[in-house]
Order: structure tokens, then sequence, then C-alpha cells
């Protein structure tokens, strides 16, 4: 069976994961959810000094102080760029890096940077001096594609326990050195795999991290742990059979 170790994306804890987690233990797989420093349980601990290089270190410090071996690393939307950091730091460890709805960064580029110029500074303006991005209103009617699927009770759980994001994680830029690459698939939920294929055969720079990674398809919002949970669960475990050692 396989190992997982499972990081959400902005604004949530290892909550998120939880009915996947269950199902994927169901099965026989060791699940390890994660709560990066400063997000839901461990929100005390958001100071202006947690970057991405912390939550980098959280993933990689997980993996070795437990000693995993042949981790399937599963990130989550803007849980992808400390995932990213971290295989380049541990690749011995890992069997295969899955990006949710997320995909890997060109170096030096901060998912800030992925926002046009007018977002940058409706969201400046709504920080102001503080070091938290805070949470969407999880409103579907001012974001219908990324809450599809999600009824009122999840809505009503994301608006409760979703905590303020880390603002230097989403505004620090990645680095990765080219280091030993570890196989790689994509799971996409919000937007077609097929636009992704033609990306990265164009060469584009946004999917060149994506070339030669399996990729599949998902219909659903941007949070299909919550509002997909068990067409998740299967998926990832069939990716987890693929690549979990034999005996």
């Amino acid at each position: 069976m396989a190992t997982y170790v499972l990081v959400p994306g902005f604004w949530l804890g290892a909550w998120a994961w939880q009915e996947v987690a269950a199902g994927l233990r169901a099965a026989g797989h060791q699940v390890h959810p994660v709560t990066l420093s400063g997000v839901a349980e461990r929100a005390h601990l958001a100071g202006p000094d947690v970057d991405l290089e912390t939550h980098t270190s959280d993933i990689v410090r997980l993996v070795e102080e437990a000693d995993l071996r042949d981790v399937v690393l599963v990130g989550h939307s803007g849980g992808a760029m400390p995932v990213q950091q971290a295989a380049e730091r541990i690749p011995d460890r890992l069997s295969r890096v899955v990006y949710l709805d997320s995909g890997p960064l060109p170096d030096g580029m901060a998912q800030f940077d992925t926002h046009p110029p007018e977002e940058q500074e409706r969201l400046r303006e709504l920080i102001g001096d503080g070091h938290l991005l805070p949470p969407p209103a999880w409103d579907p009617a001012e974001d219908p594609a990324n809450l599809a699927g999600l009824d009122d009770e999840l809505l009503d759980l994301l608006r409760t326990r979703a905590t303020g994001q880390p603002l230097r994680t989403a505004t620090d830029r990645v680095h990765v050195g080219g280091g030993r690459p570890v196989p790689t698939a994509l799971i996409v939920c919000t937007f077609p795999v097929e636009m992704v294929r033609e990306m990265v055969a164009q060469g584009n720079p946004f999917f060149a991290g994506l070339a030669g990674a399996e990729l599949h398809s998902l219909p659903t919002g941007h949070w299909p742990m919550l509002s997909e949970p068990k067409s998740l669960t299967e998926l990832l475990d069939r990716i987890g059979r693929q690549t979990a050692p034999v005996g």
C-alpha cells in the first residue's frame, strides 16, 4: 500500500482532508494530512515571519522525522508551491508528486504574480498593513466555478473553519533548481485537461513543469476534497497503487 502526505491549499488545515484520508486508510494506505504553520489549529503561529520556506520545511520535516518512504505527496491549490520546493529536497523519499487543481510554478514566480494587476491591487488594499491573506467570502454567486459542488452545509463549514493565510506564502517566489525529477501527476477540476495537454505541447512556461506528467480529470469545483471526496479518494487510490512498493 502507499503512503500519502496531503497538503491543503490556502486557508485550510488537515481537517479538509478528513473524508479523503478516512477513505484512503480504509483502502489500506498510510495517510498524513498536513496543517501548515499559521493556519487552522496552528493559526496562533501566523506571525509575519511565516513564509513559503516555513511551509516547505513543514513538509520536509514531517516526511523526514516520520521516516516516510515512497511517499505520494499531494499538493492542493496554493499547497503546490511548498510541495514543489519540498520535492526538490527529498526526491529519494517520494514515489510521486500529485498536483490537485494546481501545478508547479516557474522558478522565480510567486502565487501573487498569477493574479492580474487589478486583483493584486484589490488584495493589497484588503490586507493593508497586515500579514494575513483573508479567506474569500465563499459566495457561490461571486465564484460559481470554484465553489461548484459545495452545498450550504459545506459552504458554512468553510466560512467557519477557514483562517487567514500567512501572506508571505503567497508573495514569496518559488525557488527550484532543477533537481532530480520525481514522477508527477495532475488532477484538474476547474479547467479542461485537454487545455493542459495543449499548453504543455506549446511549451507554455506555466505548464513546463508538467511535461511528461500523468493527467487526470475530476470535473468539480476547486475544493474536490469537499465537493467530490469519494471520487477523489478513488483517483488517489489508483495513483497510489501504481507507485506503491511491492510486498
